[in-house]
Order: structure tokens, then C-alpha cells, then sequence
């Protein structure tokens, strides 16, 4: 971005206004039975990476399976991965159409790593498509759109090879409800952190969305960080592999989805610049590879182990990542279903 030290306005680089610009789509654009015909024999995948979902994720398999496998012949393969739930997750996933598996299943024989990343890089591992499609499962009032918009691009454009989805994410409280208050970790840490050092990617509406797609070919040549990291993560490293050009991003309209407390989104946070701080890293900006401390220290009012003085506990969270290797250079290994 170009700031000025005079009274003219700044404005957006036209390298940001020229990507924004054609890069950008609306799920309106694209019908189910368009993209049945546009595909010509390639296999799409949906994957839902889902931990403790059984609120939700029945709902969302139901919708996909209905309208875009059976009705119209689009998705080939509805993928759940089953990321250590301890309730009926996987149960109501199989029941509504999917085929499960279990994340650590999947990663059998490598170094065990915790996050959304790691169900994420297993569901990519599982799945058969030459598309693959990634969807959270905390959704609510989900519709078929939200995958067919993530798909047009990549099914109508061969110079596409990942689509981001953004929307409005109305924040419910008791006070009422926040048009656009979701996306709280977006705002304060990861569009600043994106504006600062990787500035072709400041026309991303949603840089931290859930939801998004992308050709296997690619996908397999990045690593996932294990952790709330893996989003930022993959659009450097697919900026840094492909292009600005080759990404591009799609309208979904609204989201519904449950909101975390400003203590669980602080660790979001942290996770995030630390996964930053390993691109910067590796760009030559900062000479070490981790920062001095991944060590995140956060105050809960009252609480028994409350400190004198304080009338507030202290919190400690390690927000360090790891990352699993680009699927490409992992030998492949058959996955039973759950």
C-alpha cells in the first residue's frame, strides 16, 4: 500500500485494485448443474475437518450430498475427518452421506501434532479429488453455495489454482448483532500482519476464512502448519508458489457459525504471528527462526489460583506450530474409513 506524507488520500496499489478486481467472483455466478458440465472428468472432493461437530456437521453433509452428488453430479467424495472428537461426530457425519476418517488414522506413523492444520493436510491426504474443496464444520443454515462458489472459479478458469471464500459474519450478542463483527483476529493481527510484509495479498477480503479450494497439484506442494496458523500459512506459500494471478477469491454471501471468547482468539492470534514470524524467516526479514518466546501469558479475573494483589489468575498457553512436510514429498499410504 502507498502511504502519503501530504494531504492526498492514500490509495490501494494498483497491483491490489488490478487483482481485486478480476480475481474476484460471486457464488451467484455459478449454478451446480453449469459446473457438473464444466468439470469433464475431474473428480471434486469436499473435506470437513471437524472436532466435537455433531450439532452441526449432519446438516452440512446432508445438504452437500443432496443437492451436489445426488441431484446434480458434482462432488464426488464427501470427506469428514473425525479430529479426535469425544462425542457422535463421526457417527451423524457417516449418517448423513460422508465417508470418515480419523485424523490420527490418517498420520499413523509420523510425529503427532494438534490443530485444525494437521485435520486439514490428513483430510487432503484421504481424499481422492483432483479439486478439493475444504469446509468448516461449525456451520449453520448452510447451503449448496458455499461450495459450488468455491468451485467455479477452479472448474471455468484452467489459470485458477486456489479460491478463497469470503462473506459477513454477523457477531450475536446479548446487546444485539454486529453486522460484520466477526472476524476479529482477521482485523487486529492478521490483515495488518498481511499489509505490512506481504502487501500483494492486501485485496484478500478474509485471509483467515474456512472455507476455500484449490487443485491437488498445488495443494500438495505446500506444507499445513498444524495450528491456527495453517490459514495465513498457505496463502504466503501459494502466493510464494504459484502467484497472485492464480489465486482468487468468491463472494459467499453470510456466515453463521459460533464465536470464541477474546482469550481463546488471543491464542488465535498468537499462533498466527508466530507462524508469520517462520515466513519471514525464511524470506531472510528476521535472523532467527522462532521468536524468543512462543510462550503466551494471559490474565483470568478471579479463579482459586488468583494472585495476591492481581484478584486475577495467570494463563499460560504455548502457541508454538509445527508443520506437516507438502503431502508431495510423503509416501502415500492407504486410509481405512472410520
Amino acid at each position: 500500500m502507498r502511504h502519503s506524507r501530504t494531504n492526498v488520500a492514500p490509495t490501494a496499489s494498483p497491483i491490489v485494485e488490478a487483482w481485486a478486481a478480476y480475481r474476484t467472483g460471486n457464488a451467484t455466478q455459478w449454478t451446480s448443474r453449469q459446473l457438473a458440465r464444466a468439470k469433464k472428468g475431474t473428480r471434486v472432493s469436499v473435506v470437513i475437518p471437524a472436532r466435537n461437530e455433531e450439532a452441526t456437521v449432519g446438516a452440512i453433509v446432508s445438504t452437500i450430498h443432496e443437492h451436489l452428488s445426488v441431484k446434480v453430479p458434482l462432488v464426488d467424495e464427501i470427506l469428514v475427518v473425525d479430529s479426535r472428537s469425544t462425542d457422535a461426530t463421526a457417527l451423524v457425519a457417516r449418517a448423513a452421506g460422508a465417508r470418515v476418517v480419523h485424523q490420527d488414522d490418517v498420520t499413523r506413523g509420523l510425529p503427532r501434532m494438534e490443530g485444525k492444520g494437521d485435520a486439514l493436510w490428513a483430510g487432503l491426504a484421504a481424499s481422492t479429488g483432483d479439486v478439493v474443496a475444504f469446509v468448516d464444520g461449525d456451520l449453520r443454515d448452510f447451503s449448496p453455495h458455499f461450495v459450488t462458489g468455491l468451485l467455479g472459479p477452479l472448474l471455468t478458469d484452467p489459470s485458477v489454482e486456489f479460491v478463497k471464500g469470503f462473506y459477513h459474519r454477523p457477531l450475536v450478542s446479548n446487546t444485539g448483532v454486529e453486522t460484520d463483527g466477526g472476524g476479529r483476529v482477521t482485523e487486529l493481527a492478521a490483515r495488518p500482519l498481511i499489509n505490512l510484509f506481504w502487501p500483494d495479498l492486501a485485496g484478500v477480503v478474509q485471509p483467515l476464512a474456512g472455507e476455500y479450494a484449490g487443485r491437488r497439484t498445488t495443494l500438495e506442494r505446500i506444507p499445513f502448519v498444524s495450528g491456527y496458523g495453517v490459514e495465513i500459512a498457505m496463502l504466503i506459500d501459494l502466493l510464494d508458489l504459484v502467484g497472485l494471478d492464480a489465486l482468487a477469491q468468491v463472494d459467499l454471501g453470510e456466515r453463521f457459525h459460533r464465536h470464541q471468547g477474546t482469550e481463546a482468539l488471543g491464542r488465535m492470534s498468537a499462533q498466527i504471528m508466530v507462524t508469520a514470524w517462520s515466513r519471514l524467516h525464511r524470506r531472510g526479514l528476521v535472523a532467527d527462526a522462532l521468536p524468543p518466546s512462543t510462550l503466551l501469558t494471559q490474565f483470568r479475573r478471579g479463579g482459586a489460583d488468583a494472585l495476591p494483589h492481581l484478584d486475577r489468575e495467570i494463563v499460560l498457553s504455548e502457541v508454538g506450530v509445527t508443520e506437516r512436510p507438502p503431502l508431495k514429498t510423503v509416501a502415500r499410504r492407504s486410509v481405512p474409513a472410520a
